[in-house]
């Protein structure tokens, strides 16, 4: 590539100035708007640069930064073409070798270069998980996935196959796409398919536990909504049934109502609340299934947002754990007897994960667990998640 070093130094420059206060995206637009002189090609590059820099999490940290741009754009990228300039020979030769002899590379000319140091708290995550595979998903940035909502699926893949948008079916509801796909003008989203991680569309095997009990109007709470992904996916999975979304910002069940409208889910309940504090304001209904995708670490996605293995403090996974221990307590005595409850997080910590289901089984006798299972997303290029479900005896 002709300005390689200079898109090197340019990504020095821009992560010697973030501090992780912001979403590195975020950051990067505000620094290409006052930085004007980058055309569209040199925004891509040094976006690039910036993002391997970030997959090595703390790996490497005594290096100097350049040296660990340049590991990093050894490890993530398969050929050497557009940056061979910035390497010696003998890092090219070793460019089309498989990752574990590229690392084995990298650690005989850096010998304090340590895989596990990539993801902060390693310590801390759950069993379920392969240590190993988990971390070396880092350094592959995770696939793009649609979910084809019900008869849609012969529409969406011919606008995909006529634009020339290369997909892989992985289920007959599922596509990945590359991360980079353009389809936000091509597709009518939520109404003919979903942006949803393939790891969240699994939701859909725990689901099929929920016995929908035709003879009464069946209650649904996603007591934290977010912007509906999930709603949408339990509508689709259980049919009709009386909906109820909360979540603590306004703003984000806003975007929740436009989400609805496209998706045509027109009649439910919208309650802003904090179920975390005491007291909180609470749905009238009780239900006969709460899913409960709670705030979380997140530490299951950072391969989408990388960054966060650079300032993720590990403190803060018992601040997570504190804030869930709340909402469940809260949420719980809404649940209807028979009914179900579904608790769900995007982290891989044991303190997010089992303890949560370990505490609400101890704490709530008259819950049986149904099914508990890790969601491992790393050999689909896919997000990791947990998911718990009980019913109430």
């Amino acid at each position: 590539m002709k300005y390689a070093n200079q898109y090197l130094q340019s990504a020095h420059t821009i992560l010697d100035a973030y501090d992780g206060s912001t979403p590195l995206a975020v950051f990067l637009k505000k620094y290409f708007s006052l930085h004007k002189k980058h055309g569209s090609r040199d925004r891509k590059s040094i976006t690039h640069l910036c993002y391997a820099y970030c997959r090595l999490g703390h790996a490497g940290k005594n290096l100097l930064l350049e040296q660990r741009i340049r590991i990093a754009l050894f490890l993530v990228n398969e050929t050497a073409e557009d940056w061979a300039e910035l390497f010696e020979q003998s890092w090219l030769e070793q460019w089309d070798k498989p990752l574990d002899i590229k690392l084995a590379f990298v650690k005989m000319q850096f010998p304090l270069f340590e895989l596990q140091d990539l993801f902060p708290s390693i310590k801390n995550i759950s069993e379920g998980i392969d240590a190993e595979q988990f971390l070396l998903s880092h350094l592959v940035q995770p696939d793009l996935f649609l979910r084809i909502r019900p008869g849609q699926w012969k529409n969406v893949t011919q606008k995909l196959s006529e634009a020339s948008i290369p997909f892989n079916a992985i289920s007959n509801t599922t596509l990945s796409l590359p991360n980079a796909a353009k389809i936000d003008e091509l597709l009518l989203l939520d109404k003919e398919a979903v942006i949803q991680d393939v790891s969240s569309q699994r939701i859909v095997e725990i689901l099929s536990e929920v016995k929908v009990f035709t003879t009464n109007k069946f209650r649904f709470w996603d007591c934290c909504a977010a912007s509906g992904g999930k709603t949408i996916l339990t509508k689709d999975t259980l049919g009709e049934m009386e909906i109820t979304v909360s979540d603590i910002r306004t703003s984000i069940l806003y975007n929740l109502a436009t989400r609805f409208q496209k998706a045509g889910i027109n009649k439910y309940e919208s309650l802003t609340t904090d179920l975390s504090k005491p007291n909180c304001l609470l749905p009238s209904s009780m239900f006969d299934l709460i899913l409960c995708d709670a705030p979380c670490s997140g530490s299951g996605t950072w391969g989408r947002t990388p960054e966060q293995l650079l300032f993720f403090a590990e403190k803060d996974i018992k601040v997570f754990a504190d804030l869930q221990k709340n909402i469940v307590t809260n949420v719980l005595p809404l649940l209807l007897t028979g009914g179900y409850f579904l608790y769900i997080t995007c982290s891989v910590f044991k303190q997010e994960n089992e303890d949560i289901a370990a505490m609400i089984a101890s704490n709530n006798t008259d819950l049986a667990l149904i099914s508990m299972q890790h969601i491992n997303g790393y050999a689909q290029k896919a997000d990791s998640m947990f998911a718990v479900l009980f019913q109430k005896k």
